[in-house]
């Protein structure tokens, strides 16, 4: 039996694949045999994480300056890849963004800020889609996988975030971080559907906490919280990725594969 799970020949564009966990995605991708595409605003991380990818499985990674914000820089990077490595046919929306008043309470958050992390969490899933989901439906097939978050499907439970650190810096989840999440859900269902009769499946992808720095005050508690008793650790969410870009997955779309822990099973 063929293994469904292999990659081989595909060409995967990964968003924000230089950091923390896409670039732990695009290892996954490189070792399962797909050609990975590592779209990033720091050029120079992306370069490097290639060129680590490169020593290990040669011939399958590429950096790409891009803003996922911009169509034109996407067509840009668009036009690189399929001149580089191929056709798309694995699209993994995983670029997020913080702002400079991230953390600022609702009743004073800057719209300027609501602005600038919608433009990158929500309307650039919407231009990636554009950009590299058609041409996939031109050819009849391929696999969309958005990255959500925990808080776009329910709400934070603000009791975890008493005397919460990341990096020494009291951290909460900001609303705007919430609704960019659960739009993108919406686009995720909706483009299912619009696409699933041309062989272009759209799959969403929701990570729970993952440890990353984050302070023993916050690490305690949100261990309490679930059920597995702790947070995940990076690589737990290749699995998901791997399975929903491969055959292995060929008739589900419209999913929401939900990796946390058991946190939203109450």
């Amino acid at each position: 039996m063929n293994d469904e799970f292999d990659l081989d020949g595909e060409v995967v564009v990964l968003t924000g694949g230089a950091g923390i966990l896409g670039s732990r995605y695009a290892r996954a991708f490189a070792a399962r045999g797909a050609k990975v595409a590592l779209l990033e605003r720091n050029l120079d991380a992306a370069r490097q994480l290639a060129m680590d990818i490169e020593h290990q499985w040669p011939g399958s990674a590429l950096a790409i300056e891009a803003d996922v914000g911009s169509r034109a820089s996407l067509a840009r990077a668009r036009a690189m890849i399929e001149s580089e490595l191929g056709q798309a046919s694995v699209l993994v929306n995983n670029a997020a963004t913080k702002s400079e008043n991230f953390f600022a309470p609702f009743e004073d958050f800057p719209i300027e800020d609501w602005e600038a992390v919608m433009r990158v969490n929500t309307t650039g899933v919407m231009l990636g889609c554009q950009e590299f989901g058609s041409g996939m439906a031109q050819r009849g097939r391929g696999s969309i996988i958005n990255i959500l978050s925990i808080y776009g499907i329910v709400a934070p439970d603000q009791r975890i975030y008493d005397g919460s650190e990341y990096e020494g810096r009291a951290i909460n989840t900001p609303a705007v971080y919430s609704a960019s999440k659960a739009a993108v859900w919406g686009l995720t269902r909706y483009l299912a559907s619009y696409w699933g009769r041309q062989g272009v499946r759209v799959n969403a992808v929701t990570p729970g906490g993952v440890f990353s720095g984050q302070n023993d005050t916050f690490v305690k508690r949100y261990g309490e919280r679930a059920p597995l008793g702790r947070m995940a650790q990076r690589d737990e969410l290749c699995g998901a990725l791997i399975y929903l870009a491969s055959p292995a997955s060929s008739y589900v779309t419209g999913h929401n594969l939900v990796v946390d822990g058991g946190w939203t099973v109450w």
